[in-house]
């Protein structure tokens, strides 16, 4: 199972994409899309209502095998930032003494992992599976960690990501390109570490709210689906709701 966080604010063919790539990749049984209810890192808060960017999100993964709404990241009642270290930690509670849970990102998020809330320990709670750019370095990568990690090579046998990952065989050709590593902390704690090369996913939530507002081209609904921003049932929702205006 793998978690995947963010605004989606809104959701779009992008995220889509990244989520269907680690399906494939990692053979997973479900990817839990969270709407985060107040994101630390965006004191002014996300542009649509918590409440509408889970009804997106719904409408985006309908019919989708293993994607599912979850609500870990709702907004608390005390108005607390939600941190994904404590979402995290939460959800792994839950997980039988087998199970396994990732926490999936995209190219942005990760590259900004290193302002998050307690990042170094994120990677040890839920192995990360990292979504790059096409061309996207290794050293870059590593540019990214927090401080006091690493990357090295992937053993082929121990934890229980590594017998997941090749019962998967996530590594045939039959399924996504996937490259795995073990990435290491200073004080010697040791996780999975998978990247996602070479999607081509040139789409952001900024973008796709500037087209709609006509900043950036023709904003009517033809263009919007021609350019494969939004599946139609996200983008039918914001034209009734009026969002982004």
């Amino acid at each position: 199972m793998a978690f995947f966080g963010g605004s989606f604010d809104p959701p779009h063919y992008g995220h889509l994409a990244v989520a269907k790539a680690a399906r494939a990749a990692l053979n997973l049984d479900a990817v839990l899309f969270a709407p985060v209810g107040a994101q630390p890192l965006k004191p002014s808060g996300s542009t649509a209502p918590f409440e509408d960017r889970v009804a997106m999100t719904r409408l985006a993964i309908a019919g989708e095998r293993g994607f599912e709404i979850s609500l870990a990241d709702a907004p608390r009642p005390n108005g607390a930032p939600n941190y994904t270290i404590e979402t995290l930690l939460a959800l792994r509670a839950t997980l039988p003494a087998d199970g396994v849970l990732f926490c999936l990102m995209g190219a942005d998020a990760f590259m900004g992992l290193r302002g998050w809330h307690r990042a170094a320990e994120i990677p040890f709670v839920a192995p990360l599976v990292v979504a790059s750019r096409p061309g996207q370095s290794l050293e870059r990568v590593r540019s990214a960690l927090p401080a006091g990690l690493n990357l090295g090579p992937l053993p082929q046998s121990g934890r229980p990501e590594f017998k997941f990952m090749a019962e998967a065989g996530c590594l045939d050709q039959d399924r996504p390109k996937i490259e795995a590593y073990l990435l290491l902390s200073a004080a010697g704690e040791t996780a999975p570490f998978f990247i996602l090369p070479d999607l081509e996913v040139e789409i952001s939530a900024s973008q796709v709210r500037e087209v709609i507002q006509g900043k950036v081209g023709a904003s009517d609904s033809a263009q919007l689906q021609g350019r494969g921003l939004l599946p139609d049932a996200v983008l039918d929702y914001i034209r009734e709701r009026g969002l982004y205006r």
